[in-house]
């Protein structure tokens, strides 16, 4: 890792083949500086920034900065550059479908590639049977039109979601988000008929620590207490869940969870929502999250990596649940030709190759990051499939006191080392790269994680 450039190093054209991690001044430097300070008086405070990172290009997991600084990128903009940032392949077709057209809105006219993205998202979307779908501009988005699905085929008020949960935060899938108090504080009153309930989060199960014989006492609460208390399964829409939770900390289920979450949902005319916006798009080494658990869902919501960077979100339902009339819902740019343009790339892409190697090289990641776990105190539990990764940081592994400061100060530091990674949860370090990462690039990042934590904890 060279910690100073030569005179003749370039600072205005980053390159895939140039020395990554690179770090020329310690950031932030003197450009992104001056940037930083415009955006603390331009933009809003609500914005979550987790370091002064100000991009001037990226390619593939590279990404540099306005002072010539170059990054691994091991957050592919929270799971959203699933090809890598800025793939040839998706910027050909963006610049020749900008050359024909930008713009003609889906909600009231018609063109090939919305038909074409429709039809493949219904082909590669866990289930049999016809599918149809319906495009938004987000996973938030997405998550609304689920929302709003739900409630009209049903005729049914109340959703059952989970503590833990993100889903967005527009108003609705705000409602259903169960991750963090900050997200919710003084927006009061949210959408009514939702109640939370607890995720399978084994590491932290208060009821039991035997993994392989779980009672499966998240899923059993749900039919012997809410169901007889306070939530008549009659009057539920849906049940939404994330296969795996994301901003919740990268938390994955037994694989008897949703399988049997499922089975409550169809014992009570329930539909079963798979919210696959961070976990769908080959994300974990399957095209969706749901696949690893056989598990077909009434309605899906993607988003994130669907179209590699251009702002795109699709809900995708049987024909039978999204059956609603037109004027039902709509938006003027979900499905532009643009992004559906990207998106059949990616879909080709992430087919071809990339999901593989997110299964192969996740798989390595995972288990290196296991052996590392013997080494260091400070790592609690290591969980994942495929290419989305958490690592729980923990002052004492037998009270699982977690480590949130540490958790905080390891991101800082491998930023300031030349490693993107962003937390999840309240402690854990997530690991989501761009999804053609290479394992020359993935022991990178590993040696400079493993750098990091023992500063921390020799300190």
């Amino acid at each position: 890792m060279a910690k100073r450039a030569s005179k003749k190093t370039s600072t205005r054209r980053a390159t895939t083949s140039a020395k990554v991690p690179f770090i020329r001044v310690a950031p932030p430097g003197p450009k992104a500086r001056a940037w930083l300070s415009r955006d603390e008086q331009a933009l809003s405070p609500s914005l979550t920034r987790v370091y002064p990172l100000v991009v001037e290009e990226a390619r593939g997991a590279m990404v540099q900065d306005l002072d010539g600084n170059r990054f691994l990128d091991f957050t592919a903009g929270i799971a959203v550059v699933a090809t890598g940032h800025s793939h040839p392949d998706v910027v050909a077709a963006i610049q020749k479908q900008a050359k024909r057209f930008i713009h003609i809105a889906g909600t009231d006219y018609y063109y090939p590639a919305q038909v074409q993205l429709a039809e493949a998202l219904n082909r590669i979307t866990p289930g049999k049977g016809p599918k149809r779908t319906f495009f938004t501009n987000s996973g938030a988005e997405a998550v609304e039109a689920a929302f709003k699905l739900a409630r009209y085929k049903t005729r049914r008020p109340l959703m059952l979601a989970f503590y833990g949960g993100f889903h967005g935060r527009t108003m609705g899938a705000l409602s259903l988000t169960g991750s963090k108090v900050s997200q919710r504080r003084h927006f009061a009153p949210l959408v009514p008929g939702v109640t939370h309930v607890p995720y399978a989060n084994c590491y932290r199960c208060p009821y039991s620590l035997t993994y392989p014989s779980c009672k499966m006492h998240c899923v059993n609460v749900i039919k012997e207490v809410y169901f007889k208390t306070t939530v008549p399964p009659e009057d539920v829409a849906a049940i939404i869940v994330e296969p795996i939770q994301g901003e919740g900390g990268i938390v994955v289920p037994p694989p008897e969870f949703h399988p049997l979450l499922k089975q409550i949902a169809k014992d009570h005319g329930i539909l079963y929502i798979a919210d696959e916006v961070q976990t769908g798009m080959g994300r974990t080494g399957r095209m969706f999250a749901s696949e690893h658990w056989g598990v077909q869902p009434d309605i899906i919501t993607i988003g994130k990596g669907i179209a590699s960077g251009v702002p795109m979100g699709a809900t995708v339902a049987s024909a039978d649940v999204m059956d609603w009339p037109g004027g039902a819902h709509a938006n003027t740019f979900g499905g532009n030709p643009l992004a559906c343009e990207a998106a059949l790339v990616t879909i080709k892409l992430i087919e071809k190759k990339f999901i593989t190697n997110a299964a192969r090289i996740g798989g390595y990641i995972l288990e290196e990051l296991k052996k590392m776990q013997a080494r260091h105190r400070l790592i609690g539990d290591v969980r994942g499939k495929g290419l989305m990764i958490g690592v729980e940081l923990v002052r004492d592994p037998l009270t699982k006191d977690e480590a949130v400061r540490e958790r905080n100060d390891v991101v800082h530091r491998c930023f300031e080392k030349g490693l993107l990674l962003l937390g999840a949860g309240h402690c854990v370090v997530r690991f989501i790269p761009p999804l053609m990462i290479t394992k020359q690039e993935a022991d990178t990042a590993l040696e400079i994680f493993n750098e990091v934590l023992t500063e921390i904890e020799q300190h």
